[in-house]
């Protein structure tokens, strides 16, 4: 595949690990659980990797917690709490995602963000954060009735800022993300420097393109 720039008129993203590095939060609420049970905070690098997989993933790196265990629906409750006391007290743009924004929108171009993180999250830190302040579009992982690899978040997306989905390019890090984007007739660009689990090449996922930074963003649509 590769991808063509010139039909392009809106970009979407991916939130975690395409434009934000919430690992830090993410990894600092984990270890809240382990504190608490008399263990030993585990280092950031242990669940970076997983930071993909949510709940799920931090569970399962923190306490050895997999869906099912009787006791996961309460300690991912838990989690979430933690991380709702934490949210945005470590986590940073990722480098070069505030000048890639203010090219998008001095383009002229549309953008948005399409995130599996639930509103519950996804909302108070994109109000937080100045540069997501032109975002002409949110959807979370419970706007829909599904979330992606599903096709109906980016399409709702793309009818929120009025422009056609074969005009929209999706920007992730997960192989979800590409998945989506194709079933939804976009383009799509794999985030190479995200959350990418054990994943040895973003190149399986059969993206359009792939970047190895933000910046690699503007150079691939001519925003520069």
């Amino acid at each position: 595949m590769s991808l063509s720039h010139t039909s392009i008129r809106a970009v979407l993203f991916d939130l975690d690990g395409t434009l934000l590095d919430s690992a830090p939060d993410l990894g600092f609420a984990a270890n809240q659980l382990r504190i608490a049970r008399g263990l030993q905070a585990l280092p950031q690098s242990h669940y970076r990797p997983f930071v993909g997989t949510g709940a799920r993933g931090m569970l399962r790196i923190a306490l050895g917690v997999t869906p099912e265990a009787g006791d996961f629906e309460s300690l991912k409750e838990e989690f979430f709490v933690a991380y709702e006391r934490c949210m945005g007290l470590h986590s940073r743009l990722f480098d070069g995602v505030p000048a890639l924004l203010q090219a998008i929108h001095n383009q002229g171009l549309a953008w948005g963000i399409v995130t599996n993180k639930s509103e519950r999250f996804a909302l108070p830190i994109v109000r937080k954060i100045a540069e997501f302040s032109s975002a002409g579009v949110l959807i979370c992982g419970d706007t829909t009735s599904h979330a992606k690899p599903h096709p109906m978040p980016l399409w709702e997306a793309a009818k929120r800022i009025a422009h056609a989905p074969e005009s929209c390019i999706y920007i992730g890090d997960d192989e979800r993300d590409m998945l989506a984007a194709h079933a939804a007739g976009m383009q799509s660009v794999a985030a190479a420097y995200g959350y990418l689990g054990s994943v040895d090449s973003v190149q399986a996922w059969n993206p359009h393109a792939v970047i190895n930074s933000p910046q690699d963003l503007t150079d691939l649509l001519g925003l520069n």
